[in-house]
């Protein structure tokens, strides 16, 4: 291979890899709305204001919270610091993020090949390589995903996450290496729950394929997980744990990512190819291993109805992209005659189907009306915030409204009555759901008046949230303003 053609070989995969960090840092910028920026706001609200007893994130309670973290507590001090808007500082964090995670990849990729196309490749893969399906999750990197979620701490942990592989990979016989990764490992775990889990399979597969590995690696090794452990135990905001008792009421809310499995992870198969021929090679190769442990824990969630272990899923799709990164960039060395150029030319077409499955990220850099129209039907419409209603409603007031809002009012310092989310340390979320539910039922199950004067004084209700017919007429309440959707805020009268 000539030095120009290997030198066009790097540089496209690199001016990839650049423009679609380019694209998510715009992204970042405009900040859309849709799923848990909310929670993640209404988290660093409550830290700027009491940075050492914030209280739970969403209603007017003294509950810890698992999203008081060891990123999001650093956050919420800046903006205390700072004055700045809890959206400012997500943003701020969201570039950092994309920072730990490109580097992460790149720190990572560089243990599995020494060819300098190799990284850029790799990063191209786990953004691209997915489905002609739009789909979202927080700790799945898809590039419409990732576009979603850029600022919430999922992307952070998985940038640690292929940091912590990398060190692994190369850690020699001193201690200092091997305990600062016992150290990482529970910082990622109390970032981000679930992306932890995968950080914690990969860990696995890269101990497991290492050689040698003997008692010394192994006494290590328990060194690291015992202070990670001690670190897990005396994180301060909030019972590490006692999450281990929250798993089963959150297989509903993950039943979805067991559906569309096809069209959303059809292009990863290319990547599970390569983990064939890698396996072939080598029984012990570090990226099938992994492969096979995120497999397996996705297919046990699925037989058992663990829906929530489909969170794992990543676990299993990053070595396959990582493999087929890494086979088109080794091509070159091994491959002879007629397949040399196989794996680039397949991966190519993969990546520009992946790139026209993702299109309709753009609209969240450059927003919709500039999209040609074939690529606004792939643009997913963000969600309108609640910024409206500040004009009237004070930090921690009490805002009562149904779940949607719900999710999104916390952001601008208010409490609602229920939290628009699954609370598992909020021992009456319960009672405060049904405290909701009867609220919004009265004038239609004959509840009387009176029942919601004696909700609003058992939370304090300052203002009431709701559109259509569901409170209009009621004398103990007074409309003050109007916001987007028809929806309409009332003052609780007296």
């Amino acid at each position: 291979m000539t030095g120009r053609s290997a030198l066009t070989r790097t540089a496209l995969p690199r001016a990839g890899a650049a423009l679609v960090l380019l694209l998510l840092v715009l992204v970042a910028v405009r900040l859309p709305w849709i799923g848990d920026l909310g929670m993640h706001a209404a988290t660093l609200e409550r830290l700027r204001h009491d940075l050492l007893h914030p209280g739970n994130p969403l209603v007017d309670a003294d509950t810890p919270s698992p999203y008081y973290t060891p990123w999001t507590v650093p956050l919420g001090w800046v903006a205390g610091v700072t004055g700045f808007s809890v959206f400012t500082v997500l943003r701020i964090g969201a570039v950092v993020a994309l920072a730990v995670l490109v580097t992460g990849v790149w720190r990572y990729a560089r243990t599995l090949s020494a060819r300098p196309v190799v990284p850029p490749l790799a990063l191209l893969c786990l953004v691209l390589l997915w489905g002609t399906t739009e789909f979202s999750w927080s700790g799945f990197l898809g590039l419409h995903s990732l576009a979603l979620t850029v600022a919430y701490p999922s992307v952070l942990a998985l940038g640690l996450a292929f940091h912590l592989w990398a060190w692994l990979a190369r850690a020699g016989d001193g201690w200092g290496t091997w305990l600062g990764c016992g150290v990482l490992w529970a910082v990622i775990l109390l970032v981000h729950q679930y992306s932890g889990i995968v950080a914690s399979l990969g860990a696995l597969a890269v101990l497991i394929g290492a050689r040698p590995a003997g008692r010394r690696v192994w006494a290590r090794v328990a060194g690291a997980l015992a202070l990670g452990v001690v670190v897990l135990w005396v994180w301060p905001y909030y019972d590490f744990f006692a999450l281990f008792g929250a798993a089963d009421g959150m297989d509903e809310v993950h039943r979805s990512l067991y559906r569309d499995l096809w069209a959303r992870y059809w292009l990863v198969l290319v990547g599970v190819a390569a983990l064939v021929v890698r396996w072939r090679r080598d029984r012990r190769d570090v990226l099938v291993l992994f492969f096979a442990l995120g497999l397996l824990v996705f297919v046990a969630g699925g037989v058992t109805g663990h829906w929530s272990w489909g969170r794992v899923l990543p676990a299993a799709v990053i070595p396959a992209q990582l493999a087929v990164a890494v086979e088109a960039g080794e091509s070159g060395r091994r491959a002879v005659c007629g397949v040399r150029w196989v794996w680039a030319g397949v991966l190519g077409v993969a990546l520009v189907v992946g790139v026209w499955g993702q299109v309709g990220v753009l609209g969240y850099a450059v927003g919709r009306e500039a999209l040609p129209g074939v690529v606004a039907e792939k643009y997913r419409e963000p969600w309108e915030g609640y910024g409206w209603i500040t004009r009237w409603v004070g930090y921690g007031d009490v805002v009562m409204a149904r779940q949607f809002p719900s999710r999104r009012i916390p952001a601008t310092g208010a409490y609602t009555v229920a939290p628009g989310y699954t609370d598992f340390f909020l021992d009456d979320e319960g009672e405060r759901v049904g405290a909701v539910r009867r609220y919004f039922s009265v004038g239609v199950e004959g509840v009387s008046g009176g029942v919601r004067r004696g909700i609003e004084r058992a939370y304090d209700v300052r203002w009431v949230v709701d559109r259509g017919v569901g409170v209009r007429g009621d004398a103990g309440l007074r409309e003050v303003g109007r916001g987007p959707d028809g929806w309409v805020l009332y003052a609780v009268v007296g």
